[in-house]
């Protein structure tokens, strides 16, 4: 498992100047302008979640990538701490956003133990990379990272990206999957497809006060808060 967790780091540091093709459904990811409208509608229903609660004084981003989320994070909260293993992802996030808002960390997520709690904690597309026999100890250090009645915000993928059959992507069993880039490098990653009300029992069970909830037909996203 060590490896593959190595493997899934270099794959993001290596994917960072594409990453936005996939979110924006560009170029091997673009199917076409009905299923990018959907895409964007359900997207967008997510980000008014998001922003429905705001003025939080410090907020923490997990696997922050290249700030598509950091974005909405500086709109509703005064400072934002983001930890991401890839230097990549951190320096596209930073020239992207330029906000003496954000704090940016080089961190293994598997490895960071909080110093101290936040008013809120978001991670967008990262839960689904975290191994089963992981997820545990992580919900109980996002629990640990957030301050009682804290905020909890996640989104992530509801099932398989459709663009796959065009991006080369293909299920390795064992809730593993083997991903291409555009200059034909594979890596073998972690990806989970949560089931909601499995996962929402699992949330409450590690002191969350949340439900997973879904979009049409792309995302799972929960907002709730620390018990």
């Amino acid at each position: 498992m060590t490896d593959l967790l190595q493997n899934q780091i270099e794959y993001y540091r290596a994917r960072a100047p594409e990453y936005d093709d996939w979110f924006y459904r560009r170029g091997r990811y673009d199917l076409g302008e009905a299923h990018s409208r959907q895409w964007r509608r359900e997207a967008g229903q997510a980000r008014e979640q998001l922003r429905s609660a705001a003025n939080f004084e410090h907020i923490l981003e997990m696997a922050p990538g290249t700030g598509i989320w950091t974005a909405e994070l500086i709109q509703i909260g005064a400072r934002v701490t983001a930890l991401d293993a890839s230097p990549e992802m951190i320096n596209i996030n930073h020239a992207k956003l330029l906000s003496n808002k954000v704090d940016y960390q080089l961190a293994d997520l598997f490895q960071y133990q909080p110093a101290r709690r936040y008013d809120m904690v978001f991670f967008g597309f990262w839960l689904s990379h975290v191994p089963a026999d992981k997820l545990s100890g992580f919900l109980n250090t996002v629990h640990a990272a957030l301050k009682p009645g804290g905020r909890l915000f996640f989104i992530d993928s509801r099932a398989v990206d459709l663009s796959r059959n065009r991006t080369g992507t293909a299920d390795l069993g064992a809730d593993q999957q083997r991903r291409v880039l555009n200059d034909g490098r594979q890596f073998d990653i972690v990806k989970i497809y949560y089931d909601p009300a499995e996962l929402t029992e699992t949330l409450r069970a590690h002191g969350f006060d949340i439900v997973v909830k879904t979009t049409g037909d792309f995302f799972i996203y929960a907002d709730g808060v620390k018990l």
